[in-house]
């Protein structure tokens, strides 16, 4: 088997050791192996690059293990290393006899011959960015978890605020809720003249939603809920302005991402989080798609061509993607709007927004690659394929039946 690195190293990562194999050519004979074992601290990993330097190392490979993998990777990479890292899937040995010198024995043999692929990294600006973002996304999360349990609480205590009001954390919603807390049995009528802008419209039902049985335990319950959603919102503002500084090396990619039809600013810096802005890591919009999780997976045999469902991929890609889809399903005369309503009609809205979602990761690739702003083809570029579509099926249905059809075109006068 051809060899591709002649010095190269297997790393066998664990919470508190790593288990590190190389590989060095003879003159003669077999291959040189010689293992050592380090630990995850700082210092440790530091003598673990130096020695890897000392050696003269081409490449070096270890296997994803959830975080275990980060501080390795991370300096490994600060010391110059040529770091590879892979899916465990695609390198898993035979059952039996599992030790840890044998894990990175295996990885440094294939490694050696070129039989791993590498998972894509971005660079550490990258990195950085997609941190702040994800963290973003699980407090705003946390925040909905949250709102669903001060609806519960209010409806434990016969509140029905949120009948009457869209919004029962807007400015009326919250006035009232506080006023809720200063008084044993406040005034329903009193609560409700609390009310702002086009809600005053509703006091009759107002009086009627506030009107409960507020118990002390649900006010010790609204008043921490209420703490806790507005600690959240505030840290959710702090996270958007130190993601806004992070993403001023990438405003002229995100500038051209927010030419497309749903992309906003939190979109387009959590796009740019989780894919970079080189296309050239995944080599086509297909092999972007699927890393994504958004095509359906492969399942032929015999000749025949199975259902297959799409892939996990990337759930923080594929999250914002969904977003992005049903905003951009709701403006009016886009292309994406006409293709999920011609697909929703067949197959259903869920799989209409996959569809659309992967049709604008699709989108971005080209328009990431080519540097190019989005220009929507309009609601109407569709039309002519829909129509030869109903024409087909028309034909075919009258054909099923026993008939011979001839399709004569109507002249225009």
């Amino acid at each position: 088997m051809r060899v591709v690195y002649e010095r190269c190293c297997g790393l066998d990562v664990h919470k508190e050791t790593v288990v590190a194999c190389l590989l060095r050519p003879r003159a003669e004979g077999p291959v040189q192996r010689e293992v050592r074992t380090f630990s995850t601290m700082t210092a440790s990993l530091r003598a673990l690059g130096a020695w890897l330097r000392a050696e003269r190392v081409e490449q070096i490979a270890l296997e994803s293990t959830g975080v275990y993998w980060w501080p390795v990777f991370n300096i490994l990479e600060e010391a110059g290393h040529a770091v590879m890292l892979v899916n465990p899937q695609r390198m898993k040995n035979v059952r039996g006899r599992k030790t840890d010198v044998q894990d990175a024995a295996w990885i440094a043999d294939l490694l050696r011959h070129g039989l791993l692929r590498a998972s894509f990294i971005p660079p550490e600006a990258i990195r950085n960015l997609r941190e702040l973002t994800r963290y973003r996304t699980t407090q705003v999360q946390q925040r909905v978890q949250e709102v669903n349990r001060l609806h519960k609480v209010l409806e434990s205590a016969n509140i029905k605020l949120a009948a009457v009001a869209s919004d029962i954390l807007g400015v009326s919603g919250q006035d009232m809720l506080h006023a809720l807390l200063t008084e044993e049995a406040p005034d329903p009528a009193v609560l409700a003249e609390l009310a702002q802008g086009r809600l005053r419209t509703k006091l009759g039902l107002l009086r009627q939603a506030l009107e409960g049985r507020v118990k002390p335990h649900h006010r010790v319950l609204i008043a921490r809920l209420l703490a806790h959603i507005a600690f959240l919102s505030e840290s959710v503002a702090q996270l958007e302005e130190e993601i806004e500084r992070a993403m001023v090396p990438f405003q002229a990619a995100a500038t051209l991402l927010r030419t497309i039809p749903g992309v906003n600013e939190v979109a387009a810096a959590t796009i740019i989080a989780e894919i970079g802005t080189d296309m050239g890591c995944f080599g086509s919009a297909p092999q972007l798609a699927s890393w994504a999780g958004l095509c359906p997976g492969n399942n032929q045999s015999g000749g025949k061509r199975r259902h297959a469902q799409t892939t996990k991929g990337n759930k923080w890609l594929r999250g914002i993607l969904g977003e992005v889809a049903w905003a951009a399903i709701r403006k009016k005369g886009t292309s994406f709007g006409a293709q999920y309503r011609r697909i929703a009609r067949r197959q259903g809205k869920l799989k209409a927004v996959v569809a659309v979602a992967h049709r604008l990761l699709r989108v971005i690739y080209y328009v990431l690659r080519d540097q190019v702003p989005y220009r929507d083809l309009g609601a109407d570029h569709l039309a002519p394929q829909e129509a030869q579509r109903q024409i087909h099926r028309h034909v075919h249905q009258l054909e099923h039946l026993g008939f011979t059809v001839t399709i004569t075109p109507k002249e225009v006068a």
